[in-house]
């Protein structure tokens, strides 16, 4: 691995930043994965898996003449996935993302690119379209928002564009609670154990650490509460089992009241 790699992986642990995920899309040394700040091994051949565990929570991708958003889309084979769905479907996709990582998606019909970072730079589209969104999709983005932004600010802006009925499912929350539970598990400290090539080491876990900018069940928790307090349903779902990162990750699902 050269030099350029091994910073690409040390940047990759503490996060990237929306300025810096733009010169990640600009760098063709990069695969599309990597460029959404994904190891290969976290993706590859993982898509179909993926996609089918968004699609049974986001039915409307899977119905027709619905108006979908994906904010922080990316340019992987998950975004290709969905493009190719909801054109078939005659859906109204609506990419939200970097004019940079916008440019690595084909221009299809009814998928219109928005470009600029969600919510700061999009007040008038946000106004535009208030109330008007059947599913709306941020996979694999709330831990990215934590290093830089208001969560509550991001999910505010976002839970405005639903209609009555719509769902929006953040999806792939990196919850550093529940890897230490797993990490505390005995499969858990197998995991550990394969991974390290030493039969008797223990996963260095602090459960009383505060990890600044990270997503733990404090946050997660007041995620729900926060919107079931301004009238909406909320739900935490776990993914699914064949997927990479299940057993430290998990998904919630805001429904808006019709």
């Amino acid at each position: 691995m050269n030099d350029k790699k091994k910073g690409y992986f040390k940047r990759a642990v503490k996060g990237f930043t929306f300025e810096q995920f733009k010169e990640l899309a600009k760098d063709d040394s990069l695969t599309n994965h990597e460029k959404i700040g994904a190891p290969d091994s976290y993706r590859e051949n993982y898509s179909d898996a993926i996609f089918a565990d968004i699609t049974g929570k986001l039915t409307a991708i899977n119905q027709h003449n619905k108006k979908i958003a994906d904010i922080g889309c990316g340019c992987d084979d998950l975004a290709h996935k969905i493009i190719n769905r909801c054109v078939e479907n005659e859906n109204s996709l609506y990419l939200i993302d970097s004019a940079e990582m916008l440019n690595l998606l084909p221009d299809s019909k009814n998928v219109p690119k928005i470009a600029g970072k969600f919510p700061n730079e999009l007040d008038d589209f946000i106004n535009r379209e208030k109330n008007s969104f059947d599913a709306i999709l941020v996979y694999s983005v709330m831990h990215y928002v934590t290093l830089e932004d208001s969560v509550f600010n991001f999910i505010d802006s976002a839970v405005e564009l639903l209609a009555p009925s719509g769902r929006l499912l953040l999806g792939d929350l990196p919850n550093r609670t529940k890897r230490k539970r797993f990490f505390l598990s005995p499969e858990g400290i197998k995991t550990h154990r394969e991974y390290t090539g030493d039969s008797n080491a223990k996963p260095p876990v602090d459960l009383f650490e505060i990890e600044t900018g990270k997503l733990d069940d404090a946050i997660i928790f007041a995620i729900m509460q926060r919107y079931r307090n301004h009238g909406l349903e909320t739900y935490l779902l776990p993914q699914a089992e064949n997927l990479p990162m299940a057993n430290r990750r998990e998904d919630i699902l805001i429904v808006k009241p019709h």
